[in-house]
């Protein structure tokens, strides 16, 4: 089964537990992507170019808010 309908099926189906628990993951996934930026602006080569997007809240709102989301899916991912 292709992986499109596999996930078009989870979305579906899914219990409202579950869906949160992925929009969890989902904001974990975007705090780390988060942490690459802000050591790839901490690594740049001139200091004169300061970046404008914000990444160490970004990270923080993202890791807190994906814990919440995942604490409240526990129910579901422990029941399987």
């Amino acid at each position: 089964m292709p992986a499109a309908v596999m996930l078009h099926q989870f979305l579906v189906f899914a219990s409202e537990a579950k869906l949160l628990a992925a929009a969890g993951l989902g904001c974990w996934l975007l705090a780390a992507i988060a942490v690459v930026a802000e050591k790839r602006r901490n690594a740049r080569p001139s200091l004169d170019q300061v970046g404008w997007v914000p990444w160490t809240g970004i990270f923080l709102a993202a890791t807190l808010c994906g814990a919440m989301f995942i604490l409240f899916g526990v129910k579901a991912i422990l029941q399987g």
